[in-house]
């Protein structure tokens, strides 16, 4: 390289002659390119920074119509019992089993007590008949046979059915279908950051989910996250995660993570112990959807809960602390929720996300907050009704 110095050695002039010509500093350029481009893919390969491989092709749905604010329905979750507090419905099998033995037990009485009071008055006429023949016709009428044949009937009729038909309040629980949250995206970063725009899309077919989000400040910045996987009892399972950051200026940067069951390998390439439950970048705000639907005695103020998570190259474990109940004013209309922080020990450039989620609109996330420190932050806020597929 010591061809290329500016300093000319001595007898060879100021530089060297390829230097001295126009298309000398071309070739240079071209050389420098070349080094880089090498060390881009050495990042690429070492920090994951490359394309990889192809992410898993999107669920196409459509959704046509728009999520309204409602109640909240009781909801039970097949779960193990260790894990979840769910509301009971094990009072309703007793009722069915106790229903046919009162039905059975009033039924065999009313028949005994009739025919023994019966035959006493034939037998007082008997006595009676020799001085008086006349009133021989008045015990033989037989409506007195007739009146308990229609007791007897009485007893089954009353059955306990439909207090037995009330009894389960808890419906089981059912996967919402795909929903898509656009939200209004504004922040600070060296200045105010206003008018980004940002999407989830929660996406199902059958016992596969994809959560894609997308989230751009016109042409300066965009990001993209997907996570693919599985549903089960433990709620949602990744798979794999793909993650892409674009800025102005500056290559792509790539990654992603492999979810096994017992290892995950992150996107340089280690692996690490998997746990049960483990959450990435997209699919938390899902999973933890899922947990106040099927849970929602864990959305009171004061309650924390503990989600695994796996963060760009490091493994976390975050608590979640339901700071206080507020009520947004959204562009659609005021929406009752619950906020909720990441309390956490954050290492320098790392977001901490707040979320505020909404009984009335499933438990989705209406706002959330992804804070690095007090000037730097990103906001989003939900910009109109959620949108849905039909079931």
């Amino acid at each position: 390289m010591a061809e290329f110095a500016l300093a000319g050695a001595p007898g060879r002039g100021p530089g060297h002659p390829l230097l001295r010509r126009p298309s000398g500093w071309l070739v240079l350029a071209l050389i420098v390119g070349l080094h880089l481009l090498a060390a881009d893919e050495l990042l690429s390969d070492r920090f994951g920074w490359g394309e990889g491989e192809k992410a898993p092709p999107r669920i196409e749905v459509a959704f046509v119509r728009e999520l309204q604010q409602a109640a909240p329905a009781p909801v039970a979750v097949r779960a193990p019992a260790a894990e979840r507090a769910l509301p009971s419905v094990t009072p309703a099998p007793p009722a069915p089993a106790s229903a046919p033995r009162r039905a059975d037990k009033p039924a065999p009485p009313p028949p005994q007590p009739e025919p023994a009071a019966l035959p006493p008055p034939p037998a007082q006429v008997v006595a009676e008949a020799a001085p008086a023949p006349a009133p021989a016709p008045e015990p033989a009428p037989p409506p007195p046979v007739v009146e308990p044949v229609a007791r007897v009937a009485e007893p089954p009729q009353p059955a306990p059915a439909p207090a037995v038909a009330s009894a389960p309040t808890a419906e089981p629980f059912e996967w919402p279908p795909s929903t898509r949250l656009s939200y209004a995206l504004n922040g600070y970063y060296r200045g105010p950051i206003e008018g980004g725009k940002a999407q989830v899309d929660w996406l199902r077919s059958g016992s596969r989910y994809q959560v894609r989000l997308e989230a751009s400040i016109g042409p300066l910045f965009s990001r993209q996250a997907s996570s693919d996987g599985e549903l089960g009892d433990r709620g949602l399972s990744p798979r794999r995660f793909d993650g892409e950051q674009k800025q102005l200026l500056r290559a792509p940067r790539r990654w992603s993570q492999q979810f096994g069951p017992e290892r995950i390998t992150m996107p340089d390439g280690r692996e690490i112990d998997s746990v049960p439950g483990v959450q990435d970048e997209a699919s938390q705000f899902v999973q933890l959807t899922w947990l106040f639907t099927t849970q929602p005695g864990l959305l009171q103020v004061g309650k924390t809960l503990e989600l695994p998570l796996v963060l760009n190259k490091r493994f976390y474990r975050w608590i979640y602390e339901v700071d206080q109940q507020e009520t947004l004013n959204l562009p659609f209309g005021p929406v009752a929720t619950y906020h909720v922080k990441a309390r956490r020990l954050a290492e320098r450039g790392d977001l901490t996300p707040e979320m505020w989620f909404a009984p009335s609109l499933q438990y989705l996330p209406v706002r959330i907050l992804l804070r690095q420190d007090e000037s730097t932050f990103i906001d989003l806020t939900l910009s109109k009704p959620p949108l849905q597929a039909a079931k």
